[in-house]
């Protein structure tokens, strides 16, 4: 029996790390950076999600990206004392666009809500030494196209803050969502062209998320070595949205494209934000979820990331 086409490509991966790790074996010496997404832990006190991680030996953090108002959101002071205390770095900053801050919407007072909450967050960022700000293009949950314009929309929105990307050190990362909650940039291609098209050395990196390239990549290997170098995070969850080793997801592949880009340099992070299932997770910031449910969650993450990327090493 021939082996399916994604089974072609997978081998065809693996070659190239056992290759690479042949020839210059010093690219492995470092191993990846593991970190997590707090927003999925809802409306649970950041001291609790710090001890956590911390307990788990996860040593970064992809805040909340929760200034969503003057008022409103973490306090930068609070929260370096809450993630020194704990041993934790601030990885990046996770934005979070909705109907109510869409770089594409039609309305103008909108896209001056994305380009107000931009700056807030930014700030938070420069304070916390958050190293890159998550960009989504379009809201999440409106799957529904606005017109043929909402890609020239966001991309001119996002031109109007580009340079304080420059000015606070942060790199603007852009991820690509799945169809099924976004209306546009679903794929690393989509990304790239959306890049390409702001045209700003603030915003040339990529935020991938191997739940959405599942949905809307052919290859999640390939996808990664496609983003190559501009890939600076990695959203991680398994094949049903939920815990490291509670699915099907072809995590060893994964790894090995990973190394194979160089990701595990300084500045880059494996990043866990397992959701669970649904169309739109965005309500998950607001619950008020088991506690030990995620422990075991932050627990058997780690330890199913860590033992597959000692398996992968050690071929």
């Amino acid at each position: 029996m021939s082996d399916q086409a994604f089974a072609i490509r997978t081998k065809r991966i693996q070659a190239s790390f056992l290759d690479l790790k042949k020839r210059h074996p010093e690219r492995f010496k470092r191993r990846l950076t593991l970190s997590w997404s707090n927003w999925g832990f809802g409306m649970e006190p950041l001291a609790d999600s710090a001890a956590r991680l911390a307990r788990h030996d996860i040593r970064f953090i992809e805040l909340h990206g929760n200034r969503y108002g003057a008022d409103m959101g973490y306090r930068a002071g609070e929260v370096n004392a809450i993630l020194s205390g704990n041993g934790i770095s601030v990885a990046g900053i996770c934005g979070m666009f909705s109907a109510d801050n869409d770089l594409s919407s039609t309305y103008g007072i909108i896209r001056q809500n994305a380009v107000d909450y931009i700056r807030r967050n930014l700030a938070l960022g420069k304070e916390t030494g958050a190293g890159y700000f998550l960009v989504v293009p379009g809201a999440v949950g409106r799957p529904q196209r606005f017109d043929d314009f909402e890609f020239n929309r966001s991309v001119e929105t996002l031109r109007l803050v580009a340079d304080l990307f420059v000015e606070t050190g942060i790199r603007g990362a852009v991820e690509p969502i799945r169809s099924a909650e976004v209306s546009f940039c679903h794929t690393v291609s989509d990304a790239v062209r959306y890049i390409e098209a702001v045209n700003h050395p603030g915003v040339q990196a990529i935020n991938g998320d191997v739940y959405h390239m599942q949905s809307e990549e052919s290859h999640i290997g390939e996808a990664i070595l496609q983003a190559g170098a501009r890939l600076v995070n990695l959203h991680m969850a398994d094949s049903n949205r939920r815990a490291l080793g509670d699915g099907s997801l072809d995590l060893d592949t994964i790894i090995m494209a990973l190394y194979l880009v160089g990701f595990n340099r300084e500045g880059c992070f494996v990043t866990p934000e397992p959701l669970g299932p649904g169309g739109d997770p965005y309500p998950a910031m607001y619950g008020n979820p088991d506690k030990k449910v995620l422990d075991e969650m932050v627990r058997k993450t780690a330890t199913c990331f860590w033992e597959r990327e000692e398996q992968a090493l050690s071929l």
